[in-house]
Order: C-alpha cells, then structure tokens, then sequence
C-alpha cells in the first residue's frame, strides 16, 4: 500500500506558479485573494488560516474579510460587491459553510466569475462541463491533480464517486469524463440513495469517497489493488484527545489500507491540493483580468 501524501504534491503545484507570479509582478501585478468569512467557525478558521500561509509564501496578496455571523445578507452581498469592484483583488472566496439564515447560492452567485477563485459560479460550473473551464472547483481539480502527479492517471479507468454534492462529486465527474489530460475516465456517480453501494464501488478502479459521512466506506467497499481517493473531512468525538474530537475521512482507513494500492491520509491528503489550486485559480484570475485592461 502505498500513502498518497498531499503536501509535497501541492508543494510542486505552488513551486510552478513563481514564474507566472513573477512574470505578473515584473508588470506590476502582485495576486490578490480575499476571504470572506463570515462568524468563528473553528474549522472555517484554521482553513483560512492555511490559505492565508500557502498564499504568503507564494507571493500572493491575501486578506480576510471578518463578518459578524449576525450580518444580514444585503450586508454580506455588500462586502462581495466591495471586492468584486476592487481591482486589487484578483480572487474571492466565500467561505463555506455560512451561519444559518443567510443564503450561501445568493453568496456564490454574487461573486464576478472572473473572481470566482473556488469556481463555484453557476457560469464557470457550465464553462467546466463544456471543457472550456479556467478557474475550475479547488477540490475537484486538486484531486484530478492528485491522481496525476502521483501516476495514477484517470485514462481508461473505471472511476467511482461517492457523492453527488455540487463542491466536489458534480463537477469531479465532471472533470474527469473530460477529453484530454486529467480525463477520459469512465465514471460512476454514486450517493446515500444508491442501493447496494458496495457492488458499485467495488467495481472501481480509483475510488473516490466524498459525501461526508465519518468511515462509510469500509472493506466491503474496496476491491483489492484500489487506489482510493478520501476527500471527507469529518469530526467524531474522541476523549482522548486534547481538543476533544479528532479528524477522520468518509473511509474507514484502518480497515480498507490494506486493501488498497494507494490511499490518501485525512488530514494530510486531499486538503494541501485543495489549497494549492486556489492558488492557481487566483494567478489565473490575475493573468485574465489583467489582459483585459
């Protein structure tokens, strides 16, 4: 079995973006990426914060916009549409998830495409299932490159997902039934209504677990020489920890590694990629925005 460890593959993925960053600054464009994150959700924060490094250390300008999680939502639009009109600000992302009451679609749909860093835009969504996608969804993008950097590539295989969300499992199908590189899979969506789910993804050649609930994908699941992909972050209680809670994925780990080929780590896997991409999507977003002025 082989540990499929994100952080030296986003490291290589950001190492790539210093000439292109350099280039834009040499014209005196320094990236831009705002976060707009609304109340004190812990796990929204320590997210913000690993954003707010990667981008430092590539050179990217980021700042977060704090809200109060007692904002309205005319409020809330009204800091977007401060940003959209920003011209220093290249990338925005609306954290997710928002406090109850506020509308996280009307959020997303605020955002200018062309600023639509997390791709999440309904137009930027459709431009992705034409193939014609630039600032494509950080997850989905950073799993597919995931699979590629570490030679697994989707050619030819028979993909599952697990998960129909419109974050990850939609647009991954998505990206990966794509013509061309990082494509041509043939791909099985699978969700919490799909009967007998283990004859489904034991068909599976990569296996990718993404529907949010804590260890569903188990050994039942898993055919041996699969190389599973686990995107779910998810908290269980565990006294034994100081914090009270410790971290697992939407695959039992203990229980399906030795099965599989390759597997990812949660934490450690998907979400360093998940990071890195925005950080693509922002340099992209600079260099577009900039060839139109």
């Amino acid at each position: 079995m082989i540990l499929i460890e994100g952080s030296p593959v986003a490291a290589r993925v950001i190492a790539e973006l210093g000439p292109r960053i350099e280039a834009l600054r040499a014209r005196g464009i320094i990236p831009g990426l705002a976060a707009v994150m609304v109340g004190d959700d812990p796990a929204s924060a320590s997210y913000i914060r690993g954003k707010a490094r990667d981008s430092e250390a590539a050179g990217i300008n980021a700042q977060t916009i704090r809200l109060p999680a007692a904002i309205s939502q005319a409020e809330l639009l009204a800091a977007v549409a401060r940003l959209n009109a920003d011209p220093s600000v290249h990338g925005i992302i609306v954290q997710l998830p928002l406090p109850r009451g506020l509308d996280e679609d009307a959020a997303t749909r605020a955002v200018l495409p062309e600023k639509d860093v997390d791709g999440l835009h309904p137009l930027n969504l459709g431009l992705l299932l034409r193939g014609q996608g630039t600032l494509l969804p950080a997850t989905p993008s950073g799993v597919q490159q995931l699979l590629l950097r570490t030679g697994h590539d989707p050619a030819g295989k028979q993909i599952v997902i697990v998960g129909r969300s419109n974050l990850v499992g939609k647009p991954l199908a998505g990206l990966l039934m794509q013509k061309g590189r990082g494509g041509n899979a043939t791909v099985t969506v699978c969700h919490t209504g799909t009967p007998d789910l283990a004859a489904q993804t034991r068909r599976a050649e990569i296996l990718i677990a993404a529907v949010g609930r804590p260890q569903l994908i188990g050994a039942a699941h898993v055919r041996p020489g699969t190389v599973v992909i686990d995107v779910g972050v998810n908290r269980v209680a565990d006294p034994t920890r100081k914090a009270g809670y410790r971290l697992v994925g939407d695959v039992d780990f203990d229980a399906v590694a030795p099965l599989a080929a390759a597997i990812t780590p949660v934490p450690g896997g998907v979400g360093p990629l998940t990071r890195a991409m925005l950080l693509v999507n922002t340099v992209t977003a600079a260099e577009q925005q900039s060839s139109h002025r």
